[in-house]
């Protein structure tokens, strides 16, 4: 029989919020084993913690919802400061000296910066068919183009094909250019900030956060709304409201060995 492997206990390292006392929540942490949800605290800051194994987490749906979770929890009562999924501290010490100690001043400037903000994330993506209509409709070199491929095989116009392809191409990303300004600028002046994300697919437009004000999210709901109406005949919007700011915070955590 092979022997049992002994974990480490560690921390579950979730966020940062400024909570000058002790608490408590009632999520239950990552790892499915009732882990309490509570705090280190140092000044007025604190780390959202649970007790953990010091192993390598994968991120499986069960484990990225076990970690949502808490944060939905925590937003609902604090601004926050994300760790990215997966950090577990050897001790509540190495937390307590390394974290909130050492980088108070780094996290203090962070949370003034996140009070009464939420970030907001907006993915666009064209109804392809529609989008393809469109352009050969506006752009008469490739109509004409299209148009003489029909009826024709394709080994005899294999460098026209090519070519109507580039021609596509480049009025595709012609058109992603203008959809994005338009619906940028309307977007743009409700938010502190805007990231933009890669575009992973041939169909997506936009892949953008925004830091706003909670007080202004139902003028930026108001705006989507309009981007839709005048917009939604040929792109799908994606809107995601008060996500936690990992766009925003980049917290980079290493342990002292």
């Amino acid at each position: 029989m092979p022997p049992v492997q002994e974990t480490i206990p560690g921390k579950y390292f979730y966020c940062i919020i400024r909570c000058p006392e002790p608490h408590e929540f009632k999520t239950r942490g990552i790892g499915e084993q009732g882990a309490i949800v509570n705090t280190i605290n140092y000044k007025d800051l604190a780390a959202v913690v649970s007790d953990s194994p010091v192993v390598e987490y994968d991120n499986s749906r069960r484990n990225m919802m076990a970690h949502s979770a808490v944060l939905d929890e925590v937003m609902q009562e604090f601004n926050i400061l994300p760790v990215r999924f997966g950090i577990v501290a050897p001790d509540s010490k190495s937390i307590m000296e390394q974290m909130l100690q050492r980088r108070y001043a780094e996290f203090d400037k962070l949370l003034r910066k996140m009070d009464g903000k939420a970030e907001l994330g907006l993915k666009a993506f064209w109804y392809e068919d529609v989008v393809y209509r469109e352009i050969v409709e506006s752009n008469s070199a490739i109509s004409h183009l299209r148009n003489s491929l029909v009826g024709r095989s394709p080994e005899e116009t294999y460098y026209e094909r090519i070519k109507l392809g580039e021609l596509v191409e480049m009025a595709m990303n012609k058109l992603r250019e203008d959809d994005v300004e338009h619906i940028t600028r309307a977007l743009k002046p409700l938010a502190h900030e805007t990231r933009f994300n890669a575009v992973i697919t041939e169909r997506m437009v936009l892949n953008a956060a925004f830091l706003v004000d909670r007080t202004r999210e139902p003028e930026f709901d108001q705006a989507i709304q309009q981007l839709d109406a005048e917009m939604g005949k040929r792109l799908i919007f994606k809107y995601v409201g008060s996500a936690p700011p990992y766009n925003f915070v980049n917290i980079i955590v290493r342990w002292d060995k």
